[in-house]
This record gives structure tokens, C-alpha cells and sequence, in this order.
């Protein structure tokens, strides 16, 4: 008889111990990491571009004004209904060039190369439109600041020769390149028709 109270007993402190264990309404969970690196436990501080990666990751989360905190491990919060953490924004990828936003609630979806490439080709353009006005620039006070010097005047000139060539091979390579994909290759999402996003 001792031994079946002492058996009961011990059954009924280990469910008391189990259930309790169980996380309530009022306590939160969180995931070890969020997609932009912030691993409170292994890595208490968050990486230097966390901000602005959990802007653009997630922006319902996080608007537009105002710095993100980590303290409030608001992308590590996990949902009790779905058991994740917060997804990220469809059609947004954090690279080390910045936020790149696409059209597109999914990168599988008919023209998601399309959407892809033109912003990377937008990025590199803009770089090479930017390297080359700086080289004009830089070419110019050369052949201005060379007082008929005859070596400065041919170094200054083909400064600003290489930065004029540049620009156009940058240009004819951005040409060329939606040329052969959308014409010549026919890959799927870079002919002209533009798909529209689905909500």
C-alpha cells in the first residue's frame, strides 16, 4: 500500500513538474538567430548592418523611421499560431550592396531573373556612371592644372579618354546583355512583357 501511495505520489509530482514546464500565453519564445545574423545567446551584440537588414527584411516589423533595437527581439518572436519566427518580406534580398527590393513576392516566380538582374545592372551602372564622372573630373584638372606641360597634357587626355571609353563599355555591356537575353537566349523572364506581382 506504501509503495503504491509513494508510486502516485511520485507520478502526480511529475506531471505537476511537466506541465508547468510548459511554456504559458504569457511567456514569449524565441529563435536562436533571425535571418540577418542577431544570435542573442552566441552573439549578444548584433552585427554592425543589422539595422538597416532588419529594415529591409522586415518591414512590417520595423518602419521606416526610426533605429530597430535588438534588445526587443522583435524578428526573433515566435508566432504560437504557426510556431515560426517572422518571415521576411517577399521579393527582398539584404546583399552586402544594400537592400535590394524586386516586384516579385517570390524569386520562383515567371520574371524573377528579370526583376533581379535590372536592379544589379541598375547598381552597376550607377557605379560605373559615378567612377567615370570622377575620372572626367580628375582628367580635367590635369589638362587644366598642366601649364602646356607636354606630358601632362597626353596623361590628362587619355584620362579622360579611358573615362569616356568606360562609360560606353559599360553602357553597350548593359545593351548587349538585355539584347542576348531577351531577344537572342529568349530566357524566360527577361523578354518585354513585365509580370505583374500577385498580392
Amino acid at each position: 500500500m506504501k509503495r503504491i501511495a509513494a508510486t502516485v505520489g511520485i507520478i502526480v509530482l511529475l506531471s505537476l513538474s511537466l506541465f508547468s514546464a510548459q511554456p504559458t500565453n504569457a511567456q514569449s519564445r524565441y529563435a536562436t538567430c533571425d535571418v540577418c545574423g542577431y544570435c542573442p545567446d552566441s552573439y549578444p551584440t548584433p552585427p554592425t548592418k543589422w539595422a538597416s537588414c532588419a529594415k529591409c527584411l522586415y518591414p512590417s516589423l520595423y518602419p521606416l523611421e526610426g533605429t530597430p533595437d535588438p534588445v526587443q527581439k522583435q524578428s526573433l518572436l515566435i508566432d504560437d499560431a504557426t510556431n515560426l519566427p517572422p518571415q521576411t518580406a517577399k521579393g527582398h534580398i539584404y546583399t552586402v550592396f544594400g537592400c535590394i527590393k524586386t516586384d516579385l513576392n517570390d524569386f520562383t516566380q515567371t520574371g524573377a531573373a528579370q526583376s533581379l538582374v535590372q536592379v544589379l545592372l541598375n547598381v552597376i551602372f550607377i557605379t560605373a556612371g559615378g567612377v567615370a564622372f570622377l575620372y572626367l573630373i580628375y582628367g580635367s584638372f590635369i589638362l587644366i592644372t598642366s601649364q602646356a606641360d607636354p606630358e601632362r597634357l597626353a596623361y590628362g587626355k587619355r584620362v579622360v579618354l579611358g573615362a569616356i571609353i568606360g562609360l560606353a563599355f559599360t553602357l553597350g555591356s548593359v545593351f548587349v546583355i538585355n539584347l542576348l537575353a531577351s531577344n537572342v537566349l529568349g530566357l524566360p523572364g527577361f523578354t518585354s512583357v513585365t509580370p505583374t506581382p500577385t498580392p
